[in-house]
């Protein structure tokens, strides 16, 4: 059963808050992070990719980099940028994209429960990537950004979110990138203890996104624990930040792939492969999304294609077999254009499907790439039956959107 509690939360004063918050640290690079914080002292870039400090082209491994995210976390706590609250909470956080919002409620996540499989994971780890966020949560002492986690919809915490969400929230404000983000501080205490008992009962969550934070704060705590000669298990090391929403709230959408050329073949010929394993049917130029699951939209040389699975390319019985990734990653970039490991392959690159088909169009229009290929969706049911058999999904198969905006709360580890 999920084990959450409320925190105490830092966070920035009503007045700054828009000036703190940030995208995530992996949504854009070091260059794109300095633009975006030029001039403003209060980002939270200064804090998450303190790179931007320094000249550009600094290592963002180089110890220095990590001790200045020390210093500037260290001075907005001073300077009242940050603050801590003095009772612990839970909060629900709200987000807004094209009409459609959806509530998180954000808590306190237990290590164990990472450990234990009880918070399930759909994602392949890499060490390199957790070691990083694991050297940023160690210095800090401190879960700077939440991981973003699901779970099945229930009732009672329905219920709460819906009377929190009657009252005005802390924070309001829509984001540059035109997403809105809503905050409120739940202060009741027979709330607060509804959420820890309505979570109590939930068998599992779910990570949608973040599975390389989500395994760096659990391992931090854990070691942590193990450090400690009179480790009790209530202390706050045990717990990391996360938002976690209601499955249904949740929409994933497409996670598309671009390829730098078809692997010797000639347009022709490629076309003529995919007939084995694919009705192949010529769309014009008018761009062609896939409508269906097992439905791929193709476009080469100006032309878009609709390709449909044929029968027996897929087991409809096996949770990885049946995904869209996997019949495309088989039957056309492995059989096809030779590309077997998708996390390495620099022949191949992968777009949100957040940028549009239109940045698919571009991309091989330019010369770049040679051909891509967009995806169907997959389905919240699809992940969290992944995640249910221990079934780890293939690379770049889920994109969530919108993303969380970091900086509206932080969690301390003492």
């Amino acid at each position: 059963m999920a084990k959450v509690k409320p925190f105490k939360g830092v966070r920035p004063p009503k007045h700054l808050v828009e000036k703190v918050a940030s995208r995530p640290y992996d949504v854009l690079n070091s260059e794109e992070a300095r633009a975006e914080a030029e001039g403003n002292p209060h980002s939270l870039y200064h804090i998450i990719k303190p790179e931007i400090d320094f000249t550009p082209g600094t290592d963002e491994h180089d110890p220095k980099v990590y001790d200045k995210a020390v210093e500037n976390f260290n001075a907005f706590q001073t300077s009242g940028w940050l603050v801590q609250d003095d009772k612990e909470h839970y909060y629900i956080y709200a987000q807004t994209m094209d009409g459609r919002t959806q509530y998180g409620i954000v808590v306190a996540a237990n290590v164990d429960d990472y450990m234990s499989g009880a918070i399930k994971k759909h994602e392949l780890t890499r060490r390199d990537k957790e070691e990083d966020r694991m050297k940023h949560v160690r210095v800090q002492n401190a879960n700077i950004e939440p991981v973003f986690f699901a779970f099945p919809d229930n009732r009672a915490l329905d219920r709460i979110i819906k009377e929190v969400t009657m009252d005005d929230p802390e924070y309001d404000f829509i984001a540059p990138d035109g997403f809105g983000h809503t905050f409120w501080v739940v202060k009741d205490d027979e709330q607060i203890q509804a959420i820890t008992d309505a979570f109590a009962k939930i068998p599992a969550l779910y990570i949608a996104d973040g599975h390389h934070r989500t395994a760096a704060a659990a391992l931090v705590g854990n070691e942590k624990a193990r450090l400690n000669p009179e480790h009790r298990g209530d202390e706050e090391y045990n717990y990391f930040l996360a938002v976690a929403f209601p499955a249904s709230h949740l929409k994933i959408i497409d996670y598309n792939r671009v390829v730098k050329d078809l692997n010797g073949l000639s347009p022709a010929e490629f076309l003529e492969k995919l007939e084995f394993k694919f009705i192949v049917k010529d769309m014009g130029t008018v761009p062609y999304r896939p409508e269906k699951l097992h439905d791929f939209s193709l476009y080469l040389e100006g032309r878009w294609y609709s390709l449909t699975a044929r029968e027996g390319t897929y087991d409809p019985e096996d949770p990885i077999d049946v995904l869209d990734v996997t019949i495309s990653s088989k039957y056309i970039l492995d059989q096809i254009l030779g590309i077997t490991d998708l996390r390495s392959d620099k022949r191949i690159d992968f777009v949100g499907g957040i940028r549009g088909l239109e940045e698919l169009k571009r991309r091989v229009d330019s010369g770049e790439m040679a051909m891509a290929l967009a995806l169907f969706p997959v389905s919240m049911e699809q992940l969290i039956k992944i995640a249910d058999t221990g079934n780890i999904m293939p690379p770049k198969t889920t994109w969530f959107e919108p993303k969380l905006r970091s900086g509206l709360v932080i969690h301390k580890l003492d």
